[in-house]
């Protein structure tokens, strides 16, 4: 990296962290992502009763201070060995009110007033390896289209590749030590999370607009270790976006993307709070595509193995349950150390799943304490 392309990172660095990740109480300091609990004045509020839009809505949303292009791949080499990977696009409003401006012509390059971070991850039972990238909007290094759809930072890239629109695409990402180039494809039309679309966060009223695509296959191949290795599997899309997405004595939130081997799709989130209960939500989307939203009792996250008090690391097993639909699961790591120790460490990795449905899928986990690295033997 050059001189002036690493002053431009650092700079943006420490534009995303005060004006996205800026600290404030403790259990903001504990989870990271701060200004998500802070009051939305200025900014777009999200109300229920939106009417949702394809391919439209694959585009940004000017005016919300946070939204994300989120991508998960559950995946097995030719020997069965798993892997997963994630891809993630994330854009920010540094504050509210003011022009939405992202012009790229020349003397205007930095009056947008959004920021670009991305992180890219690779997962195997032995291994966790990531990277993470900022960008200014309106620079051309990083932004979102939808005719065609194509959303990039640098050359980290996920875009459509079929004039059906995002039916197929391509995803591509790389670190140091990593790299894969993977193609998805679907037949089914996105899924609507929580009330039509509007996803409750908090008795107290947070909320995001959430949408899914949790029916891609995908086949393709990674690099590991630098050897490529060719694989196979099924990928999970969330698109969200919101200006207040937590209440301000939420902690963190345990997230779960799940593939049922009998065809079902689950998504599940627990929001830890210092003051109630925690807020416990999902959805379950049948084979056919169609969602049957979950609240309350109708739904069960309990953490097996949850961290001493105090003490650092985050629960990688993982009891998940569904009356209704007779399910009783659980969850557990792939990869124990899936950390993302990227600006704000958070624990991201594939799952596996047993019990009365056996599957695959994807567990998130913010606002707990990364362990220590290990040190290497000093020779």
């Amino acid at each position: 990296m050059n001189g002036k392309r690493t002053i431009l990172a650092l700079a943006l660095h420490v534009a995303f962290a005060a004006g996205f990740f800026a600290f404030g109480s403790v259990g903001a300091r504990a989870q990271g992502f701060a200004s998500l609990a802070q009051d939305a004045d200025g900014f777009k509020t999200v109300t229920p009763g939106r009417a949702f839009s394809f391919p439209a809505d694959h585009a940004p949303h000017d005016g919300y201070r946070i939204e994300w292009w989120y991508l998960t791949a559950n995946l097995t080499d030719a020997e069965g060995r798993a892997y997963g990977a994630q891809w993630t696009l994330f854009r920010a409003k540094l504050a509210g009110g003011g022009e939405d401006k992202e012009s790229s012509t020349a003397g205007d390059t930095w009056s947008s007033p959004y920021l670009f971070m991305a992180h890219a991850a690779l997962t195997s039972e032995d291994s966790h390896t990531h990277a993470e990238r900022f960008a200014r909007a309106g620079l051309g290094q990083a932004g979102v289209t939808t005719a065609p759809f194509s959303a990039y930072i640098d050359d980290w890239r996920f875009e459509q590749t079929s004039e059906s629109g995002l039916n197929a695409a391509r995803v591509v990402a790389r670190g140091d030590d990593f790299s894969y180039d993977l193609s998805i494809k679907t037949d089914a039309a996105p899924v609507l999370q929580g009330e039509a679309g509007y996803s409750l966060k908090a008795l107290s009223g947070q909320a995001s607009y959430y949408y899914s695509q949790p029916f891609f296959t995908l086949t393709g191949a990674i690099t590991l270790d630098g050897k490529e290795i060719p694989v196979t599997g099924n990928a999970w899309m969330d698109r969200e976006w919101s200006s207040q997405l937590l209440s301000k004595t939420q902690t963190g939130w345990d997230w779960f993307s799940l593939h049922l081997d009998t065809g079902e799709k689950v998504m599940a989130f627990r929001l830890r709070d210092t003051a109630v209960d925690a807020y416990v939500s999902g959805g379950w989307i049948n084979a056919d595509g169609a969602p049957e939203p979950l609240t309350g009792k109708a739904i069960e996250i309990t953490p097996l193995n949850p961290p001493r008090k105090n003490a650092a690391g985050a629960p990688t097993r993982w009891r998940i349950t569904i009356p209704s639909k007779d399910l009783s699961i659980e969850a557990t790591a792939l990869n124990q150390r899936s950390w993302m120790r990227t600006s704000f460490p958070y624990w991201e990795g594939p799952i596996k799943l047993s019990g009365s449905h056996g599957g695959v899928g994807y567990l998130e986990m913010t606002g707990y304490t990364a362990p220590a690295e290990k040190r290497r033997a000093q020779r």
